[in-house]
């Protein structure tokens, strides 16, 4: 991972962890290694799991474990959590499957649990293509994008399952940030 891609994965992580509170169980879906975690242990967090498709191994740790693997089909069994965590996620995850989120997260949360998503606006894939071709990205998975603008992050929840507790766009209006809490 390359300079540029760490320093936006920290800024991306910085402005989720406030939304973590001490002792949470935390599900990191596209977790890719062990930062994400790592940072969290400052709090500390209870337990965490993070999935990733990319990852070849499992990790454990005494706070968490990696698992390779995609949400929710190879989260182990049906462990519930006080949040789950989506940062530059939900614009690699195909039209259909968005349309499942809701219950899929609903249903491995807590009662006020919430979900902690970041998104890049649609312009920003232009810059990662150029970022990209000029190697100072990585472009993780840039093939994967399917075009998904941050501003229907809202209606991809049921307003009577999750209410949105905050929503900031940050990167100079390029990524923005959307706080979920389930609500019964």
């Amino acid at each position: 991972m390359k300079l540029l891609d760490r320093f936006l994965r920290d800024w991306r992580i910085k402005k989720a962890e406030r939304y973590i509170k001490p002792y949470d169980r935390v599900l990191d879906i596209g977790a890719f290694d062990i930062t994400f975690f790592e940072r969290l242990s400052r709090k500390p967090i209870d337990f965490g799991v993070g999935l990733d498709p990319l990852l070849k191994d499992v990790i454990i740790k005494s706070r968490y474990k990696l698992i390779p693997g995609r949400f929710p089909q190879d989260l182990p069994q049906r462990e519930k959590f006080d949040c789950v965590t989506m940062l530059a996620v939900l614009e690699h995850i195909p039209k259909k499957e968005q349309s499942e989120l809701n219950d899929r997260l609903y249903d491995c949360l807590e009662l006020n649990g919430r979900v902690i998503i970041t998104v890049p606006s649609p312009f920003v894939d232009n810059i990662l293509n150029i970022l990209s071709k000029l190697r100072l990205i990585d472009g993780m998975s840039l093939d994967e994008h399917y075009g998904f603008r941050a501003k229907e992050t809202p209606k991809l929840f049921n307003s009577e399952q999750f209410r949105l507790l905050k929503y900031k766009p940050f990167q100079l209006g390029l990524n923005n940030l959307f706080v979920f809490e389930k609500i019964d």
